[in-house]
């Protein structure tokens, strides 16, 4: 305590070396927190633009194929796969869409959906004779959640037409699906390729060639949304490689997003890494020299019966309080920085993206690193006065 104390009035008397040492950590510091915080900002509203449309995280199967049971089964346990739906052949995706009653009828896109589907809204579900319509398709039909719908086909040689009622459980916003689209449980797209292929379906009343109870099960590809971005590149070529068949997703664009955020992490840490260099190199030349300038004081304080190592927490002491109060100024001017910053240039960010961007953990870090660095600066200065010999320190000042 006594030589905290001592250390604590002895910096205070000599404010201006410790105005000098905190230009120095400040005018290193607030440059990189700055740059950190806008690597971070900027890189994060990037990848939470791409996030915020499902489609970049969609994979999906391309050209005919034939799929069954067996081979979906096992993907349905891959971590990487956030959501899965079979398709049905494409030929048979497109109905007619009414209201119930109404006049006007729109061809509109049938997409298979579930539960934890992404492009739905977190935590809907659509399920039994529930749909979701995009925001076009309401429009054109002047349609809200709770309104009734008809889907209608009509397939060659069939003398009496599908007519599937449906009720509207959400209607999606414009970013979800574009164009005209419906979105329906599995279920309701295998019943219509039923019909199609020429099935009986004595529910809605149509006789056909072949006996429902005898089909089994075959789709043409599935559709998957890959749980985070940077599963996506890995999942399409495991999906390639289990299923026999190519499938298109934004992998380019989401691998060139993930690409920029590797190369800005290198070349912001070379640059700490040379920022740390130069920081080491003049607190250590500061610490060390702060403690030649006071030799004689040191050495009046060893001859009172203070111990060497006792003693050489003296310059440590200095530099722990330097450093923390570095630190302050430091992220003080890094706040205001990042508010100047977003005043003139985070108009063009997502609503509510900060320009610049440090997390609690990343601050932690941060500081850790710069306490680290510090100290060890203030050792190569705590060596020296450890190794401060009183008796021929006080004859050369004599």
């Amino acid at each position: 305590m006594l030589i905290a104390t001592l250390a604590w009035r002895d910096l205070m008397r000599d404010r201006f070396f410790l105005f000098c040492n905190l230009a120095i950590m400040v005018g290193i510091l607030v440059p990189l927190l700055v740059l950190f915080g806008v690597k971070n900002g900027v890189y994060s509203a990037l990848v939470g633009e791409m996030l915020a449309d499902p489609v970049n995280r969609q994979i999906d199967t391309r050209g005919n194929a034939s799929f069954t049971d067996v081979d979906l089964a096992p993907m349905r346990d891959w971590p990487e796969i956030a959501f899965l739906t079979p398709k049905v052949r494409g030929q048979f995706d497109y109905m007619n869409v009414r209201a119930k009653g109404g006049r006007r009828m729109r061809p509109a896109l049938i997409i298979p959906t579930g539960a934890g589907d992404p492009t739905l809204p977190e935590g809907a579900e659509i399920s039994g004779n529930q749909v979701a319509v995009s925001a076009q398709l309401a429009a054109q039909l002047d349609l809200s959640a709770g309104s009734d719908l008809q889907l209608i086909s009509q397939a060659e040689g069939r003398p009496k037409q599908l007519v599937l009622p449906v009720t509207v459980a959400l209607v999606l916003p414009e970013t979800a699906t574009a164009g005209r689209a419906v979105l329906a449980p599995f279920e309701m797209l295998d019943l219509i390729e039923a019909f199609y292929d020429s099935y009986s379906l004595p529910d809605h009343g149509i006789t056909g060639t072949r006996d429902l109870a005898d089909r089994v099960p075959s789709y043409e590809g599935i559709r998957v949304y890959a749980r985070n971005l940077q599963d996506l590149a890995g999942l399409q070529a495991r999906i390639e490689d289990h299923l026999s068949i190519g499938t298109t997703a934004r992998t380019r664009e989401v691998e060139s997003l993930l690409g920029l955020g590797r190369k800005l992490n290198l070349a912001l840490g070379l640059t700490a890494g040379l920022a740390a260099l130069g920081l080491g190199a003049a607190l250590v030349l500061g610490f060390w020299s702060d403690v030649s300038r006071k030799k004689t004081v040191l050495a009046g304080m060893a001859l009172l019966g203070i111990p060497g190592r006792t003693l050489a927490l003296f310059p440590v002491v200095q530099a722990l309080i330097t450093s923390l109060a570095g630190l302050t100024v430091s992220f003080l001017l890094y706040l205001a920085a990042g508010r100047i910053a977003g005043a003139m240039f985070g108009q063009g960010l997502p609503q509510g993206a900060s320009i610049t961007q440090i997390s609690v953990a990343q601050g932690l870090t941060i500081c850790l690193g710069v306490l680290v660095l510090v100290l060890g600066a203030a050792a190569v200065a705590a060596w020296s006065a450890q190794r401060l010999d009183p008796a021929s320190v006080l004859r050369e000042g004599t």
